[in-house]
């Protein structure tokens, strides 16, 4: 009988399923089924996605600042991971010191941890432990957004491709089996980006067995690459902050560690909760997944879906550029009436252009990034 290691998703107690964490019903919150699958693992690794304190301490970011008390620790503990990422892009939401008691709290309760600490070099450590006779590595980091730590500030490791492969290459030479968890691609984007795709195959060639990319909120698909399993989106294992189709399903994966053969597990949501899929999901999920990963093996595949995904999410970064512009009311009908011609008409080619030049050119996207930031740092 293999040596198993089970890999979970976002893994977030919300309001909607907290109390069931504070008092511990792991039966209730993932079913008889996935329980008694998660406790015949020998070593189970997660990502938390939110920090755990009383405080409520917002920080200025786009999107929403999560938080949950640390009473549903218990919950977690009982779920049994061995070990959490924290390098994602909501470990800071609640500032430094909800990522001080996040830490406090995983401490108190056992569970190991890595990706994010009090500075930039205690978040990039990577987690090395024995499972079996298997010698197993986890570099832990995640893209820019809001979480980032800094050389003298708390939060995630950052991916660095400056850093980060050479931090892989140093992990594979005591490790036998060393997983990358990469927190970072766009969300319910069921494929890889071109730049992705390059950044997990270059993890490859630094010794890395398998790379994972959560963060997308959806299933995805996956390639061989140079002996090595890359994997572009895992969905969630439990988080229950949205209906839409994408957040439906996510895949657990088993790693055998004696012979290094992977098995994707479906996993469906069910209002908060999360379960083991029915034959037939089971079959549905896993016949998408290998179709995409089938897709993505065709010359030009990736680069032609991203640049029709990209056609498609004009109008959202165009908005996004707007500021207050794109809150006026009028502004907004204007563009629903014309399919949003208008906005595009706004944005003629001199001005994305310039949009353009601060986005791909270093100097300018640094120099940007900070003067954004302001006078907050």
């Amino acid at each position: 009988m293999g040596t198993k290691l089970l890999i979970g998703a976002d893994l977030v107690p919300t309001k909607t399923n907290a109390d069931l964490f504070a008092a511990g019903d792991v039966l209730r919150l993932v079913g008889e089924e996935l329980l008694s699958r998660l406790q015949s693992a020998d070593f189970i690794a997660m990502n938390l996605e939110v920090p755990l304190t009383d405080r409520a301490a917002p920080i200025r970011k786009c999107g929403p600042c999560l938080i949950a008390p640390p009473e549903t620790a218990e919950g977690l503990r009982e779920i049994d991971p061995y070990f959490f990422t924290l390098a994602n892009n909501h470990i800071l939401d609640q500032g430094a010191e909800g990522l001080r008691s996040t830490m406090k709290t995983l401490r108190e309760k056992g569970i190991a941890f890595a990706g994010a600490g009090e500075n930039l070099e205690e978040a990039s450590r990577p987690y090395l432990t024995r499972i079996g006779s298997c010698r197993v590595g986890f570099y832990c980091c995640a893209e820019h957004e809001f979480s980032i730590a800094g050389e003298n500030r708390p939060g995630a490791n950052p991916y660095d491709p400056l850093e980060s492969f050479d931090h892989v290459r140093r992990l594979k030479a005591d490790c036998d089996y060393c997983i990358v968890l990469y927190h970072g691609g766009k969300e319910c984007y069921r494929y890889p980006s071109p730049m992705l795709q390059r950044v997990f195959r270059k993890f490859a060639e630094c010794g890395a067995d398998l790379v994972i990319a959560q963060h997308t909120h959806c299933v995805g698909c996956m390639e061989r690459y140079q002996g090595s399993t890359l994997v572009y989106g895992q969905g969630n294992f439990l988080f229950d902050d949205s209906n839409s189709e994408y957040w439906k399903s996510s895949l657990l994966l088993q790693v055998d560690l004696n012979s290094k053969e992977l098995e994707y597990i479906p996993l469906v949501k069910k209002g908060e909760l999360v379960r083991e899929a029915t034959d037939k999901e089971r079959e549905e999920i896993l016949s998408g997944f290998l179709a995409r990963s089938e897709e993505i093996k065709s010359p030009d595949f990736v680069e032609d879906r991203y640049a029709r995904f990209a056609r498609e999410m004009e109008h959202d970064y165009l908005f996004r550029f707007s500021g207050r512009l794109s809150k006026v009311f009028l502004f907004r009908i204007l563009n629903k009436l014309t399919s949003y011609r208008f906005l595009k008409l706004f944005y003629q080619d001199r001005y994305r252009a310039s949009i353009e030049n601060v986005l791909e050119c270093e100097a300018h996207r640094e120099l940007a990034a900070k003067a954004l930031r302001g006078r907050e740092e």
